[in-house]
């Protein structure tokens, strides 16, 4: 069984498939949670670029071994960790070590089919044994993983203030591993229900709730320095591009999330300050082995971002729903 979003955006189908074979070189996944991110929503809605249907969306994936080719160190029945970036390992970003933005990267889920059905064969070099792990904590690595890298792109110092804006699933994350570099984190949102989630149930602090009066707001926060890193993670063109605003002079400006549009600022502003203006993009297997560590040690919780589970029929009903905030979804589960 597999669940797959059709040409038409709005529209995902149950369809029955054959157990896969594994190629060579590729382990036997069983899938067993599927988690539900943006990326999932936008290509629901027609909004994700990089994309073409129809395709089986699903990259946030825990499940177990069920095939394995011998000498891979994986054993049936191992818990395992999906990274679903599939990396050429031959051009200039991979012999770097970025594999992350590889030049020729495939992502499972939105390049080529992931995992939203039962059975999914991956390289074997994707795949990290996660022992110890429960199969929801599993599939919330590699959005944490997002976070995971952001923070590394941002080379937070102990004690500086940082500000995080958007605190979606992506957002909770860079504001977790934020927190776990020392810095004195600020999330900020338009949705006060989200700004409460990340007091209430992780404990963070400092809080600014966007709109009118906010960079009056987090000057006063900042003793009027502003933040010296800045982390943006809604992928809205317009949180992006005024984003330049909140930072201080010497800062950086690090954007996690995604636009399929233009963005346009003036030059003086990014100059004036010298901001360091840097992209990130997916993560390493690095990263995956430090949420993997920080999950196992405790010092980052996952469990209770899940808002809202379902099976894959489940999904071809509700998936609608999850597109809309009133919804109140932080992540969606789902449970193959």
């Amino acid at each position: 069984m597999r669940a797959v979003l059709c040409p038409e955006p709005h529209q995902i189908r149950l369809i029955e498939t054959d157990r896969p074979v594994a190629a060579e070189g590729e382990a036997l996944v069983r899938v067993r949670r599927v988690g539900v991110c943006g990326t999932d929503l936008h290509a629901f809605q027609g909004q994700q670029p990089f994309f073409s249907y129809p395709r089986v969306l699903g990259h946030e994936l825990g499940g177990e071994i069920v095939e394995a080719p011998a000498g891979s160190g994986l054993n049936v029945g191992d818990g395992v960790v999906v990274v679903p970036y599939v990396a050429c390992m031959q051009c200039v970003a991979c012999k770097r070590g970025r594999t992350n933005c590889c030049q020729n990267i495939c992502v499972l889920g939105v390049h080529a089919d992931g995992g939203m059905r039962e059975y999914l064969p991956v390289p074997t070099r994707n795949l990290i044994v996660a022992q110890g792990l429960d199969f929801d904590s599993m599939a919330l690595v590699e959005c944490l993983s997002i976070g995971a890298h952001a923070v590394r792109r941002a080379e937070i110092e102990p004690g500086e203030d940082v500000l995080v804006i958007g605190a979606g699933p992506i957002g909770l994350g860079v504001l977790q591993f934020a927190r776990q570099a020392g810095g004195r984190v600020i999330a900020m949102d338009m949705n006060q229900s989200r700004l409460d989630f990340w007091t209430g149930t992780l404990g963070g602090k400092e809080t600014l709730l966007a709109g009118e009066g906010a960079r009056e707001r987090l000057s006063e926060m900042t003793g009027g320095d502003f933040p010296t890193v800045v982390i943006d993670a809604t992928g809205h063109n317009g949180s992006m591009a005024a984003a330049i605003q909140l930072c201080a002079h010497s800062a950086r400006l690090v954007y996690v999330g995604l636009t399929t549009k233009e963005l346009t600022f003036l030059h003086t502003e990014l100059h004036k300050r010298e901001l360091d203006l840097r992209a990130s993009r997916n993560a390493t297997n690095e990263d995956f082995q430090k949420v993997i560590d920080a999950l196992r040690d405790g010092s980052v919780e996952p469990s209770c971002m899940i808002t809202h589970r379902s099976d894959l029929e489940g999904a071809v009903a509700n998936f609608d729903s999850w597109t809309k905030p009133e919804t109140g979804v932080i992540k969606a589960m789902l449970e193959v």
